[in-house]
Parts: structure tokens; C-alpha cells; sequence
């Protein structure tokens, strides 16, 4: 088996276990109100998951496939490693249960790597400076985004009769969940994609002008849906029952905002975290209630998680990097 064909397993991996951590991403919400159950939630979700091929472009690909690190400093085994190290991250973060960005893992995996490989010259330093600024944007924009959203759904039902409010909000979920795994997967998905289109230009199989083919498009959608629909039911806990208590009408506040939020950053090709965009929506609407309606004590553990995914799958890439150097 050539090493290519392994970095797209490797890579497919990747995208199943994304789905699989990030499913509390598009589900905590529309389960913790008990609007969905559980398991029909992570079928409507990973729906979207896939289907988000038809309405976004290529972007976020882009970005992470020639925008990060210089594709001619890397190799076959140098993007292996990167995804390993992305890999080990997602699943120690699932068994802890902390909402971390599987995005972030893989760039950091990607800047190990490459600085081992080629020093600083080989990081795309504009790439990168959006990625860390959005690391505070996207939550930010998220939070700020739910607080003015649930804070005008509010005025507008104030005088409405509570049960009717619940009841049209139960349905408005639908639409909302839908909206943010769509998102999700417009997002995600077109990660691994970059990952895979790097590999195919690293290892001659297309030429470098050439266009993201299909059949990545379709492989990555099918594998970040297939992972969503098993979902990480430790992180579901986490994000919908652990940061604050929601009600219909403000689950439905959280995933506009963190899709209004994922749509703006997907149309101007930012890889961003879903999971920090949906943890700042979740807070705001929270926040909305009272300040102590948001338990700060897990919203500090999850942020100091997600300050130490890049750097620590970045060291554990380099790492395994190291270890390849010296067995090959």
C-alpha cells in the first residue's frame, strides 16, 4: 500500500473522528432542550453534515491545503505525521469529554511539522494570523451574536403566552440545528479535504495549479457525516447540560448565531473552530439570563483546552516526525 493511499485513509480517519468529537457541535443544543432525541438528532445533523458540498465552495480547503505551512517543504510522511497528531489529540480530548477543535489540532499538527522541517520559512504567516485571531473571534462573534439574537426574541415574545413561545421554538430548532450543521460540515469537512488535496500536490499525482477533485469533496462530506451520526456523547453532556441550562427558544438563539457566525467565516475562507463558535453562542445566551447562569468554572477548563491544542498536537506531530526521521 503507497504511503498516499495511506494518507487518505489517515485523513478519512481524521474526518470520521471530527464528526464523531464535534457532533456535540450541532446536536448539544437541540437535545438538551429535548426538542430532538438524541439519535435522531445526529441523523438530522450528519444530513446537513453532508449536504453542505452542495452550497459552499472550496475556500477553507484552500486555505488549509496551500495557505498554512508551504506545501513544497512537506512531505508524504511529514502529512502523516501532522494527521497522527491531529488523530491522538481528537480522541484524548473525546475521553476527557472537552469540547475541543479538531480544526485547531490539525493546524497544529501541520505547523509541528513543518517548522521541524523547514524552520519558520515555512509557515504562511498570513494563514496563520487568521487562524489565531479567530481562535478569539469566532467565539466572541459567536457570543455577542446569540446575546443580541436572544435578547430581541425575548422583547418580541414578552408578551406572548409562554407554552405558545415553547412550542414554535421547538419547531424552530429544526430549521436552526440544521442551519448550524450545515455550517459544521462546510466548515470541517473542507479541512480534510485540504489535507488530502496537499498529498495528491506533495506527491505529484496532480499538478500544483489544479483544481480540488470531487471525489475529495464527496469522501470527506461522507466521513465527517458517518462520524457525526455516532457522536461524542461525552462531549454532547458537556456542551448542552455542563456550561448553562437551555430552553427551546434560546437553543434556537445559539445555532443562528453559530451559523450566521460559521456562514461569514466559510465565505471568506477562515478555517475556524465550530466548536469555539458554538461554546461563545451557548455562553451568550446564557450570559443573557444573569452572569451566573453560565457555569465559568467548565467554560475555563474548556477555554484552557482550547489554547493548548495547537501547541500540544504541534509537539506530538514533530514528535512523531522525529521518530519517522530516525527509523527511515
Amino acid at each position: 500500500m503507497s504511503l498516499l493511499v495511506v494518507i487518505v485513509i489517515l485523513a478519512l480517519m481524521f474526518d470520521f473522528l471530527n464528526g464523531f468529537h464535534d457532533a456535540a457541535n450541532s446536536i448539544a443544543t437541540v437535545v438538551s432542550t429535548k426538542v430532538l432525541t438524541p439519535v435522531v438528532a445526529v441523523g438530522w445533523a450528519a444530513l446537513f453534515n453532508f449536504l453542505s458540498f452542495l452550497v459552499f465552495g472550496a475556500k477553507v480547503a484552500a486555505t488549509v491545503g496551500k495557505g498554512v505551512v508551504d506545501p513544497h517543504i512537506m512531505t508524504l510522511s511529514a502529512v502523516a505525521c501532522a494527521l497522527i497528531g491531529a488523530i491522538i489529540i481528537d480522541i484524548l480530548t473525546w475521553i476527557w469529554g472537552l469540547p475541543t477543535s479538531s480544526s485547531h489540532a490539525l493546524v497544529g499538527g501541520l505547523l509541528g511539522v513543518a517548522l521541524l522541517k523547514g524552520g519558520p520559512a515555512a509557515i504562511i504567516s498570513s494563514g496563520i494570523y487568521k487562524i489565531l485571531i479567530f481562535i478569539v473571534v469566532s467565539p466572541v462573534l459567536g457570543m455577542l451574536l446569540a446575546l443580541f439574537i436572544s435578547s430581541l426574541v425575548e422583547v418580541i415574545v414578552s408578551r406572548s403566552n409562554p407554552y405558545k413561545v415553547d412550542k414554535v421554538f421547538r419547531k424552530l430548532q429544526f430549521i436552526s440545528s440544521g442551519a448550524f450543521s450545515l455550517g459544521h460540515g462546510g466548515s470541517d469537512a473542507q479541512k480534510t479535504m485540504g489535507i488530502i488535496w496537499m498529498a495528491l500536490l506533495v506527491s505529484g499525482t496532480l499538478p500544483q495549479s489544479s483544481s480540488l477533485p470531487f471525489w475529495v469533496v464527496l469522501a470527506c462530506q461522507a466521513a465527517m457525516g458517518l462520524g457525526t451520526l455516532f457522536g461524542g456523547w461525552r462531549i454532547v453532556k458537556t456542551m448542552g447540560q455542563r456550561i448553562t441550562k437551555l430552553r427551546p427558544f434560546e437553543g434556537f438563539c445559539a445555532e443562528t448565531a453559530g451559523a450566521l457566525t460559521l456562514y461569514t467565516t466559510i465565505f471568506f475562507g477562515i478555517p475556524v473552530s465550530t466548536t469555539h463558535t458554538i461554546t461563545g453562542a451557548i455562553i451568550g445566551v446564557g450570559a443573557r439570563k444573569r452572569f451566573s447562569a453560565v457555569r465559568w468554572g467548565v467554560t475555563l477548563n474548556i477555554v484552557w483546552a482550547w489554547l493548548l491544542t495547537i501547541p500540544v498536537s504541534a509537539i506530538i506531530a514533530a514528535g512523531c516526525y522525529e521518530l519517522v526521521t530516525l527509523f527511515s
